[in-house]
């Protein structure tokens, strides 16, 4: 069952403002449907059995709803931690959009579906794809662009993302989240393709920012 066209419209018209200073733009409506995208590919792999499309497309949008945020989060800190603050908003910021608006059950189904989507063995296997969904954002080209974003809306420029990357490098970051962040290795494999595109940008980069400082 698909979602409803009025919800859609709903949820579209919220992510067309993008921060708390009411600056709107596409970002947030092309990340949800990126997200919903990537779900429909997954499900026609048939890494799911009877998965909850209606609830999964849901959560894909409440995923991007603008986040209460004091700051920032910390370079290199996209683990599940923050998946998990981001979860939990996104169910009550859900319920706070569209909740006089969608079939109560769907609510639920889907608030289920964001709860359990950062632990580490989530019981439900909706809950499993969209984390792994969500985890392969910060992977590749896509997930290089999205740190770019981050660092400049810190201030940061062209060398702090090579610094960025390169502590990932040190500390292994990349090894972790691929070890821990995937439930299913389709996914998981997709993800070390896109690590390896990124890598070669991030080394591109980093020769020519050497030619300049020679």
């Amino acid at each position: 069952m698909s979602l409803d066209a009025k919800v859609r419209k709903l949820l579209t018209h919220a992510l067309e403002t993008v921060d708390e200073r009411g600056l709107k733009g596409p970002r947030l409506i092309d990340d949800a449907q990126r997200l919903w995208h990537r779900i429909q590919r997954f499900v026609a792999m048939d890494l799911v059995a009877e998965p909850d499309l209606a609830a999964l497309e849901l959560a894909c949008y409440a995923l991007q709803l603008p986040m209460r945020q004091a700051k920032p989060p910390t370079t290199g800190k996209l683990g599940r931690t923050n998946l998990r603050e981001r979860a939990e908003q996104a169910a009550e910021l859900l319920v706070s959009t569209v909740g006089d608006t969608v079939d109560e059950d769907l609510l639920d189904r889907t608030s289920r579906i964001l709860q359990e989507t950062p632990h580490r063995q989530p019981m439900l296997e909706d809950a499993r794809l969209l984390a792994d969904v969500v985890n392969l954002e910060d992977f590749g080209v896509v997930g290089l662009v999205g740190l770019i974003i981050q660092l400049a809306l810190q201030g940061d420029g062209v060398n702090q993302v090579v610094q960025a990357c390169e502590k990932r490098e040190q500390y292994n970051y990349w090894d972790a989240r691929l070890k821990d962040g995937f439930h299913f290795e389709p996914i998981r494999q997709i993800a070390r393709r896109r690590l390896a595109t990124a890598r070669q940008v991030v080394t591109m980069l980093a020769t020519e920012l050497k030619e300049d400082q020679a």
